[in-house]
């Protein structure tokens, strides 16, 4: 299943109109479903549908399935596939994720404290709290200079191929402190995006994130800032605006969160000790 779909338009230029291609990006639902239980007791359960552009669908889970605290390191994983119709064709848009047997999921706590977009936002001071609780004090290992922080939108640009085509994707991205690029993931959701980058170095066991910068596209919210604290991200930076939830979330578990950083400009919100002013 590809990234992109292409279409035909009809584009006005004032009073006149002409036809020719266009690429969209694609926007799919992804079912994810969990195997659990003892081997002689298998079950299986729906956790959530999401949408999202296909691609690293794997990640994409296994970030998601971290950053809500369903799953803890790669032990806890004996297998993920999509899941197949009658045995024979594989459906693309279901993956199944099957536990190991000491993994059981709190269905209980999962109801009451599951929530996967602003929209729905997070209902009640006792889902915050739940939020909180999981993440932990971070540490202060690495420092970015202005310099660096100010280029990275412009740098994240030049990496986003799918963005280029349909100019309708969040990007998330992960960057060492010497400004290389480790990790780059597109989306039509901002959180999946940032799932995926999580997913990746879930895979490759490359977590907690301490000492990198992380970048993405859109606004900090407090639920992108909950993922980046339970990925254990230190330096967070946003192109857009953060809430003001997200901001005391960040304040609380000592990250730097930066907002609106474009064009070599942009505002701390927390944590500016690990900034250095240098280009």
């Amino acid at each position: 299943m590809e990234p992109v779909a292409g279409v035909r338009i009809q584009c006005v230029e004032g009073v006149s109109i002409k036809e020719k291609p266009d690429l969209l990006a694609v926007e799919e639902p992804l079912e994810i479903r969990l195997g659990y239980g003892p081997v002689a007791e298998r079950q299986q359960r729906a956790l959530s549908v999401t949408m999202r552009t296909p691609g690293h669908d794997f990640e994409l889970v296994l970030g998601f399935l971290f950053t809500e605290g369903i799953i803890h390191d790669r032990g806890d994983v004996s297998n993920i596939v999509y899941c197949q119709d009658a045995g024979r064709q594989q459906q693309p848009n279901i993956v199944r994720v099957e536990l190991q047997p000491h993994t059981i999921p709190d269905w209980h706590k999962l109801q009451r404290h599951f929530y996967t977009s602003s929209s729905c936002g997070v209902c009640g001071k006792t889902s915050i709290e739940a939020v909180r609780q999981q993440c932990k004090l971070l540490p202060h290992s690495c420092t970015a200079s202005s310099g660096l922080i100010g280029s990275l939108p412009e740098r994240m640009c030049g990496y986003q191929l799918v963005f280029a085509h349909t100019g309708g994707l969040h990007a998330a991205a992960l960057f060492k402190t010497t400004g290389e690029l480790v990790c780059l993931r597109e989306d039509v959701g901002r959180h999946n995006a940032l799932d995926k980058v999580i997913g990746a170095m879930f895979t490759r066991q490359q977590l907690p994130l301490h000492g990198y910068i992380l970048l993405v596209s859109g606004r900090a919210g407090f639920e992108l800032v909950q993922k980046a604290a339970m990925a254990g991200v230190e330096i967070m930076v946003a192109v857009g605006a953060p809430s003001a939830l997200a901001v005391e979330l960040a304040r609380q578990c000592n990250i730097t969160l930066v907002g609106f950083a474009r064009e070599n400009r942009f505002n701390i919100y927390s944590g500016s000790e690990r900034i250095s002013l240098t280009t």
